[in-house]
């Protein structure tokens, strides 16, 4: 098994696992993010961070761990995206002039597509969503305060993020 486990820092294993995973890891990644570019981007970061843990990953569990670095990585690119936008709403009169028009008239455009989804779920899918996402809360912390069973939360919350994956691309 220790055998195994080292061929990945091998050049050469890696390489050859590059080549048989590097085109089905970008197209998890485009259907993720829609676009080209990041989704290249999502790929080589998770290549690189396989690379630079390669003797710590198991080689029976890399293909998973390539795939769950990529969704993870385009997970923190979201919530990135959505600090700046919070930052952005709590500072408005801050100097936007370093930020090209292309880049503000796409934060614009994917905030108005945000709240418009967030708008259009039902009341306990958005009060589920928005205790979770923007004020921290952990699902159990939810169900005390909302006086109902995870399970219920969960249930809310997987149809409120389906829902919202419907309307909005790149999430």
């Amino acid at each position: 098994m220790s055998a195994e486990k080292s061929t990945l820092c091998e050049e050469n294993h890696f390489r050859d696992f590059y080549l048989k995973h590097v085109q089905s890891a970008n197209n998890f990644a485009y259907y993720k993010c829609g676009d080209d570019e990041a989704a290249l981007d999502l790929v080589q970061d998770a290549f690189t961070k396989i690379w630079e843990n390669c003797s710590k990953i198991d080689f029976s569990k890399v293909k998973t761990y390539l795939f769950t670095s990529i969704n993870n990585l385009f997970l923190n690119n979201i919530k990135h995206q959505k600090v700046v936008l919070r930052y952005a709403k709590d500072a408005p009169n801050l100097d936007t002039n370093n930020q090209s028009p292309e880049y503000l008239f796409e934060e614009e455009e994917f905030k108005q597509r945000l709240t418009k989804a967030i708008a259009s779920l039902s009341e306990v899918q958005r009060e589920v969503f928005l205790l979770n996402r923007i004020d921290g809360k952990k699902y159990r912390e939810i169900a005390e305060l909302l006086d109902i069973s995870q399970k219920t939360v969960e249930k809310r919350m997987s149809g409120a993020l389906q829902l919202l994956r419907a309307q909005i691309e790149n999430i």
